[in-house]
């Protein structure tokens, strides 16, 4: 049994926080319906490849394919009275509502909270935005980079010789868990109460709730996070190091006394132990920059692989620094199946990622691909609506299923 069956969930949203998001909720059982017009493509079904950088068929780009997994798909021109009133009758067949588009852009259309909670009172409706519904940056636009910088995360990433890392589609996809995240609260709310309710996300807040510590250590201390690259506030060695092979690496954590001592002994180097440098935790973090020229002139003889079994063997946390072939050929995550290969019935079999979670009573899963452009129009308007399909004609027609 799926955790979210006989839920449904209409999704308005568009780009990556909100897409991202209810696929969460289609991967766990939900249904969830993309609501889409030519009026206003998504961005992700008309952005070029990544690689190739040639633009994709509507029903082929990748983002959309990879971010829209177990959905289905209609079209629906909202600018247009008759839609908004097909949407409304969706509503009251609906648990859930998600959009993301500027604050205020639903009510315009029609399709506030207030007025959705009249077509269904237990409706729970959720709204991703830069900055949130309320407040003086309430209309500012904003994309993940926006996000990334005015929420802190960027100006602590990264190495303390370069400027603030600047993330991207990582952004979008932490936000989409949150949003995620709110809406299984607030079923698990409606479960218990029988009442929906409005959630309000700011994605500038969600980025900042992920350095509450840097948030913290200036309120208590005054004290302004940098960045620090690979670098732990205590561990020392913390670092990814150079191997055999070009641009290979390996990631090495070193937090005993027990684990440094294993790793001395395995680099064939016991004398570092009782090295006045290196002889505790504070000196080694102190002196970490000469450890590491040490670590990396041993690192740079072997394979990541050959490092990472002898030194987990000794106790020592170790992991290579994965580019995609690794992850593709990883046996722990093909013992977890974390790839699955779907069809598509433009592209043939392509690979897409597995949910990371499981789930023992009700396991997440691909059940279908990302929907084709209006692919589910007759199931959702003849099928849930009860429309004849003469009717649906007539509207598409007049450019309301559209």
């Amino acid at each position: 049994m799926d955790a979210l069956k006989g839920i449904r969930v209409l999704d308005f949203s568009w780009a990556i926080a909100g897409p991202y998001a209810t696929e969460f909720l289609a991967l766990m059982g939900a249904e969830v319906i993309r609501i889409e017009s030519m009026k206003r493509l998504d961005v992700v079904r008309v952005q070029p490849h990544p690689v190739t950088k040639q633009p994709f068929d509507l029903d082929q780009a990748y983002y959309f394919m990879d971010m829209n997994l177990n959905k289905l798909g209609i079209r629906l021109d909202l600018s247009q009275p008759e839609a908004v009133d097909l949407a409304k009758r969706l509503v009251a067949i609906s648990d859930v509502v998600v959009e993301s588009f500027r604050p205020g852009v639903m009510a315009k259309l029609g399709l506030s909270y207030e007025t959705l909670s009249e077509v269904n009172p237990s409706i729970i409706m959720l709204s991703t935005s830069a900055a949130g519904a309320t407040g003086p940056e309430s209309q500012y636009a904003g994309y993940a980079p926006l996000f990334n910088a005015v929420g802190g995360l960027g100006e602590i990433t990264g190495y303390p010789d370069v400027g603030p890392t600047e993330m991207r589609n990582t952004i979008d996809s932490l936000n989409a868990f949150y949003n995620a995240f709110s809406i299984l609260a607030a079923l698990n709310y409606r479960l218990r109460t029988g009442q929906g309710q409005y959630i309000d996300c700011s994605s500038n807040e969600g980025v900042a709730c992920v350095i509450g510590d840097s948030l913290m250590d200036f309120a208590m201390n005054g004290r302004v996070q940098g960045r620090v690259g690979n670098r732990d506030e205590s561990m020392a060695p913390h670092n990814c190091y150079p191997c055999q092979g070009e641009d290979r690496w390996i990631s090495i954590a070193v937090g005993t006394e027990g684990e440094w001592q294993a790793l001395c002994r395995e680099m064939g180097e016991p004398e570092l132990i009782e090295d006045e440098r290196f002889c505790d935790t504070k000196l080694r973090w102190k002196n970490q920059e000469a450890l590491d020229r040490i670590i990396e002139q041993w690192t740079r003889n072997f394979t990541n692989y050959e490092l990472m079994h002898r030194l987990q063997t000794v106790g020592v946390a170790a992991v290579p620094s994965f580019d995609g072939a690794d992850m593709f050929g990883d046996p722990h995550l093909n013992e977890r199946e974390a790839f699955q290969v779907i069809d598509h019935p433009g592209v043939g079999c392509c690979v897409m990622l597995s949910p990371p979670w499981r789930f023992s009573a009700t396991p997440a899963r691909i059940t279908r691909h990302a929907p084709l452009f209006g692919e589910h129009n007759e199931y959702v308007f003849c099928g849930l609506l009860g429309i004849p399909t003469e009717e649906i004609a007539q509207l598409e027609a007049a450019g309301i299923i559209y």
